[in-house]
């Protein structure tokens, strides 16, 4: 089961990645994200936050509300900060500054996400802090890099996908009546695969540091991590010069592999291989499709699409969703609904894989999340504390930390270097 541990400043981390601390000094979602990924896994992770805080706890509606019913953060702040401690310091200030490189020294990671050189002036850059601990590994997310024409832009979510081509594929096929319309994906994926590739990169370094005892800088782009993301599709473009465009919910490379409408709504089918193809044509009563020389290869029926596709709709309008869906899983055939958000918390499965955990903070704010998805035998992820309030544990690593008695530290509240 879980660990539900309340909230509060953590003392008893567990993990694989226990043994290490990580500042982060990035905000929005790629750098939360990946720091929330190395948190979940038992890294001590202590968000660095402006006096005003992240971004996304404005990002609302919808927003939490605390024991007394008052709003305070938005839920989009509760999906990639759990697990970390918020440190309000102003390093914009020299005192602040001077602070985060205090904490540098000892740390093991340090992620951050502002333009190339933004932290340079404030001796917080990897060259600065790599003198005062060479075992630093520090992390840059940026949207187009650290080099390269585009380095100096600043780099959103919505524009990597434009930028990286996510969007040309991604919608409606363009028809006489109807251009193709670009969309971008219904979560900020670039964002997400970003923070994901980063917080591998960093689990590289580290062992990389673990055998020689060098940090490194890791230089992490949204731009890059889209590009890489096109797979299959930027695959068929460098192979075979051909040009992926939107195709709604077909693929480009396997037939049958969509959506299709039956009575009561959509039911989605993914053949993968020709033995799934032929057990759904034994199951639509098909079998003299199965085995004409036209379709019996995804070869074949990538070529014939069109002409399949119109037959398969046919007859797959005469059943329901429960009916066809039933007796596809009999047959093995991959088929599945195609569910609402509620839907799938709602779903059985997801109960039994347990992922959404409850949590609840300081200020009485429950905070249903979503959990770390891999399951390890050993070394599970734990849910120690829930998305922070603002400066929730400022004080606390002053004093235990840095060492600095109440005086001190009302000094610098008072001169709002912290928060």
């Amino acid at each position: 089961m879980p660990d539900h541990a309340p909230s509060g400043t953590d003392t008893s981390r567990t993990g694989p990645l226990s043994h290490l601390t990580v500042l982060d000094l990035s905000r929005i979602l790629a750098g939360p994200w990946t720091t929330q990924i190395l948190a979940d896994l038992g890294a001590r992770v202590i968000k660095i936050e402006s006096i005003s805080g992240d971004d996304t706890r404005r990002w609302g509606p919808p927003f939490l509300h605390n024991e007394a019913e008052q709003p305070s953060d938005a839920a989009y702040f509760t999906c990639c900060n759990r697990n970390k401690e918020s440190v309000c310091v102003d390093f914009s200030n020299p005192e602040g500054a001077e602070l985060i490189r205090t904490l540098a020294k000892s740390a093991d990671i340090l992620v951050e996400n502002f333009k190339v050189d933004g932290l340079k002036k404030y001796g917080l850059d990897y060259a600065s802090l790599h003198k005062m601990n060479p075992r630093l590994v520090y992390c840059s997310i940026t949207g187009f890099g650290q080099t390269g024409p585009y380095s100096a832009r600043a780099g959103y979510d919505f524009l990597i996908q434009g930028m990286g081509g996510l969007m040309s594929i991604t919608g409606q096929p363009e028809t006489a009546a109807q251009p193709a319309e670009p969309l971008k994906t219904g979560v900020a994926i670039a964002d997400e695969f970003t923070g994901m590739y980063a917080a591998t990169s960093i689990l590289a370094a580290i062992a990389h540091r673990d055998r020689t005892g060098e940090g490194q800088h890791i230089d992490c782009a949204l731009f890059d991590c889209q590009v890489a993301m096109l797979a299959n599709q930027g695959s068929n473009w460098l192979v075979g010069k051909r040009t992926p465009r939107p195709m709604g919910n077909n693929h480009p490379n396997l037939v049958p592999y969509r959506a299709y409408p039956v009575q009561d709504g959509h039911v989605i089918i993914a053949c993968g291989n020709d033995r799934q193809f032929q057990s759904l044509c034994n199951v639509l009563e098909l079998s003299t499709i199965g085995t004409d020389p036209q379709f019996q290869t995804n070869a074949n029926r990538v070529a014939n699409r069109d002409q399949l596709e119109s037959i398969l709709e046919d007859r797959l309008s005469h059943y329901s969703r429960e009916q066809i869906i039933k007796a596809l899983e009999a047959a093995s055939v991959p088929c599945g609904p195609i569910n609402t958000i509620p839907d799938v918390f709602d779903d059985p499965q997801v109960a039994a894989r347990e992922m959404v955990v409850p949590m609840t903070r300081s200020d009485g704010s429950d905070i249903p999340t979503v959990a770390y998805p891999a399951k390890f035998s050993a070394t599970p992820a734990t849910y120690r504390s829930a998305p922070p309030k603002l400066g929730d544990h400022t004080r606390a690593l002053l004093e235990h930390d840095l060492n600095l008695d109440a005086r001190s530290i009302e000094a610098l509240v008072q001169a709002g270097v912290v928060a």
